[in-house]
């Protein structure tokens, strides 16, 4: 309990401070990224227009490049944006996920087209028919998809590193780093960290469990 009790006393309390960006930031990437990759899986999936095929391609082919080839260009982005060291510039590069959009795509497909027809006759524009009508039918696909790219956004290292250069600014993964030095490693404070850790996707999962097997599972059965 002597561990437990230095990560939030010890060194200015910084290990509040990184569980604090890590939570801010998962919440900001988990939002946005569920919300504007639904967007675009939901919108290439059930309308037809032109060039869908080759933008289907585009999307999917993304998923082949390493992230860190993207380190570079992303940081001259940033830099040039004047994001580095803010909670923006970590999350926005990767808010849409290519993996996320082929989900969504693949959940869309198992909606009825004949819901969007049937509200558009009653005078629905197309956002309204998105999220009255078909985002409630969708649930599973969120509860999922916000379960897995909260565990992206907590866990990720490389891009923090990056992007954040003050230490009071650091992520949780990258914080605990420090206590790994040339030095000295410090690891009763490692180990308890990292176990602390653990608790924001438990909770998230434990909340959303239902949806996620739900939402992983759809399609698998045709009945």
């Amino acid at each position: 309990m002597k561990n437990y009790a230095l990560l939030f006393t010890q060194n200015d309390a910084m290990y509040f401070s990184w569980y604090k960006n890590s939570i801010i930031i998962t919440v900001f990437y988990t939002a946005l990224s569920v919300f504007l990759s639904s967007l675009v899986g939901y919108g290439v999936t059930m309308y037809d227009f032109k060039f869908k095929r080759p933008l289907v391609v585009i999307i999917l082919s993304t998923m082949m490049i390493p992230i860190e080839i993207l380190m570079l260009p992303l940081y001259r982005e940033m830099l040039s944006f004047g994001l580095l060291n803010t909670y923006t510039g970590v999350v926005l590069p990767f808010a849409v996920s290519a993996f996320a959009i082929y989900f969504f795509m693949q959940y869309t497909q198992t909606l009825p087209k004949e819901l969007m027809d049937a509200a558009r006759v009653d005078g629905c524009g197309e956002f309204r028919i998105y999220y009255q009508i078909m985002a409630p039918i969708m649930i599973p696909a969120f509860g999922t998809m916000a379960i897995l790219q909260a565990m992206t956004a907590w866990n990720d290292f490389l891009w923090p590193l990056i992007v954040m250069s003050t230490n009071r600014n650091f992520t949780l993964t990258v914080g605990l780093q420090t206590y790994l030095t040339p030095y000295g490693n410090n690891y009763n404070m490692l180990f308890s960290g990292a176990v602390l850790s653990v608790i924001p996707i438990m909770i998230l999962f434990l909340a959303n469990q239902k949806t996620f097997i739900s939402g992983l599972t759809i399609g698998g059965v045709k009945g």
